[in-house]
């Protein structure tokens, strides 16, 4: 779930391979042998508790009550965005920040964001306890481990000068750690970018002491959607009354989730196909209790992108020369939710 990873390095090269895969699929669902209209949902990465409401709603039967037959699978190597955009998925995983250099082209990538996962960024840094980075400037002179994205090391220079400290003093290293608090433990790093849902509990459950803060609690421009589920936007246009029924069966699955986290971490468990869960039982119940808390927050409902943070976010990146166009106002649409 750190792996936001990949992403970041191969958004430009998916942007470009895109239009050539456009051509392959309209986006449309096709029927299957059963009566129902068959969706493909892709991840972003393995199952976690992001994903949770999905697992629900498959599991508790929300999409064939909806008249749907739901295949959720694994990113192809270049990313669930562009599986999305191809047609080959009509639904799938991203993130605000991920999707921008997909919408920053001359043919932008045909993906619209339909619902924000989690109603707030709760990404930040993690280091170990008493290291003196509890805050953003704590950092001045220390080491993290980074992926080398523009975009990230912007959103690290924003927060860090905001709270005062040095970023030219940072000392960035590649970031290749699969287990944070295992690699702080081992004084591999002194910093690493995580989400709180994910890699703080995973401190907790390998009893490693850590500080943590978010970057949105520095600047709330950078308080932006992340994980949101992503449609093809020739499906949204030709088939918007599916869109809408997959949206509502999936909210259901989040509000199950939102009521039930304990239940729904045995779903989410029993449902993943690929065996990157087994033995991370104690790891997903946990996560998914913090989580649950999160998928809704303040918003009225589940999956409801705020316009404003969403446009905040995009006049941020355009102001700080991150995006060749004014992104503010593109990529994302409310209008397939329960209204």
């Amino acid at each position: 779930m750190n792996k936001k990873i990949k992403v970041f390095a191969l958004m430009a090269m998916c942007a470009v391979m895109a239009f050539s895969l456009t051509a392959c699929g309209s986006g449309s669902s096709e029927g299957s042998d059963d009566g129902l209209t068959k969706v493909t949902f892709c991840l972003d990465w393995t199952p976690n508790t992001n994903h949770t409401g999905v697992y629900v709603a498959q599991a508790n039967g929300y999409y064939e009550e909806a008249g749907l037959d739901v295949e959720i699978v694994q990113p192809p190597e270049d990313g669930a965005a562009v599986m999305c955009a191809s047609g080959e998925a009509q639904f799938a995983v991203g993130a605000q920040d991920t999707m921008a250099p997909a919408l920053d082209q001359e043919e932008p990538l045909g993906i619209t964001a339909v619902a924000g996962i989690l109603q707030h960024n709760t990404s930040g840094i993690i280091s170990r306890k008493g290291d003196g980075i509890e805050s953003a400037k704590g950092l001045s002179g220390r080491t993290y481990s980074t992926w080398e994205s523009p975009t990230e090391l912007a959103m690290l220079k924003d927060v860090v000068e905001k709270d005062g400290g040095d970023f030219d003093s940072i000392k960035l290293i590649p970031n290749t750690i699969t287990d944070e608090p295992a690699a702080l433990a081992a004084n591999q790093t002194d910093a690493i970018w995580v989400f709180e849902g994910w890699g703080v509990i995973n401190a907790d459950v390998e009893k490693v002491p850590v500080d943590f803060w978010r970057f949105s609690d520095i600047s709330e421009e950078l308080d932006y959607y992340t994980p949101i589920i992503i449609a093809n936007n020739d499906f949204l246009e030709n088939d918007p009354e599916t869109a809408k029924a997959f949206m509502e069966a999936t909210q259901k699955g989040y509000e199950f989730a939102i009521e039930n986290p304990d239940e729904a971490a045995d779903i989410l468990i029993a449902g993943d196909n690929t065996g990157s869960l087994e033995g991370s039982e104690e790891l997903v119940k946990k996560s998914q209790e913090w989580i649950s808390k999160e998928y809704a927050a303040d918003a009225e409902k589940w999956g409801v992108i705020d316009e404003n943070r969403w446009n905040a976010f995009y006049s941020w990146l355009y102001e700080n020369d991150l995006t060749d166009t004014d992104l503010t106002g593109k990529g994302f649409s409310n209008n397939y939710l329960p209204q």
